[in-house]
């Protein structure tokens, strides 16, 4: 029997969790697997609602963090779970997903073929498209937030693949990739081990972009499944082009790139990041001020 642990992150919203749950089990486990889903609630002061709700799942385990402990290590701590309990791969995904029923066998058959991490092809749930005036009716469900990931190092961005894009077949090549989404990321045990955890130094977003390229340089294969899919609400719980995701956006990829990239690159980016110190948005310019003060986990902006 093989060991699965699911990890899934709550804060402040139990019903779209409760959902994500709902269609993860409706999901066809491969066979021979044995699944622990564990639900790590970051929410402060939790309504107990979700923890009444869980009740009735054996299979679903709940830690309550009575803090926000951000993306990172929220989900460390389902993943310290799950490798207590002897799971030899993991499912880490977002709470605002719907998943197709066949997503996860095909998950697993990439990984049996090879793939250290195996990410899904992601669509934008209906109704949470970036355009949504751009789309016919029926092309709803099938707009493309994530097909692949590439890495710009000279501008120190990560690109979805095909995003906005409605899928016609264009993006049906299983392939490797610079960067696997943490929307939703089967993983091997053995990253893990040789790489550790997520880096809490983020708190959120580009936790996942640090944890690929770790693998990366470990030597890890890392594989678009276009045969996976998923449905993500997109920006549940943060909401894109809020102060929130300005701050964590920027200060993090200052993070990112001045550990990662080239002296010339961090030569930009401290020119650009002056820039936004003098004449960016409110969540920018604390964003730059805490890197350079070494503000990092939370920060100063929750």
């Amino acid at each position: 029997m093989t060991k699965l642990c699911t990890v899934i992150l709550e804060y402040q919203n139990p019903q779209m969790t409760l959902e994500t749950i709902d269609s993860l089990r409706q999901a066809v486990l491969p066979k021979s697997v044995k699944q622990l889903i564990v639900v790590v609630d970051n929410s402060p002061v939790p309504d107990g609602s979700l923890k009444k709700a869980l009740k009735k799942y054996k299979d679903v385990k709940l830690i309550t963090a009575l803090q926000n402990t951000g993306f990172a290590d929220g989900n460390n701590l389902g993943i310290q779970r799950g490798l207590k309990w002897g799971a030899k791969y993991f499912l880490l995904i977002n709470n605002d997903i719907i998943v197709d029923r066949q997503f996860l066998v095909q998950l697993f058959k990439a990984a049996q073929g090879g793939a250290d991490l195996a990410v899904s092809k992601v669509y934008f749930a209906k109704g949470y498209e970036y355009h949504k005036d751009r789309y016919q009716p029926d092309e709803l469900g099938k707009v493309i937030w994530y097909a692949g990931g590439r890495f710009d190092w000279n501008e120190v961005f990560g690109r979805h693949l095909g995003v906005d894009k409605v899928d016609t077949g264009q993006y049906n090549q299983a392939k490797i990739v610079d960067f696997v989404n943490f929307c939703c990321v089967l993983i091997k045990k053995e990253v893990f081990v040789k790489i550790g955890l997520l880096d809490p130094a983020y708190f959120l977003y580009w936790e996942d972009a640090d944890f690929s390229h770790r693998a990366q340089l470990a030597g890890f294969r890392q594989v678009f499944v276009p045969q996976s899919r998923i449905w993500h609400k997109s920006s549940g719980s943060s909401g894109s082009g809020s102060q929130l995701h300005d701050y964590y956006i920027t200060r993090n990829r200052l993070v990112f790139g001045f550990k990662y990239a080239s002296l010339r690159t961090k030569f930009a980016l401290l020119r650009q990041s002056l820039k936004q110190l003098l004449n960016g948005r409110p969540g920018e310019k604390k964003g730059v001020l805490d890197f350079y003060l070494h503000r990092l986990g939370k920060g100063s902006v929750l």
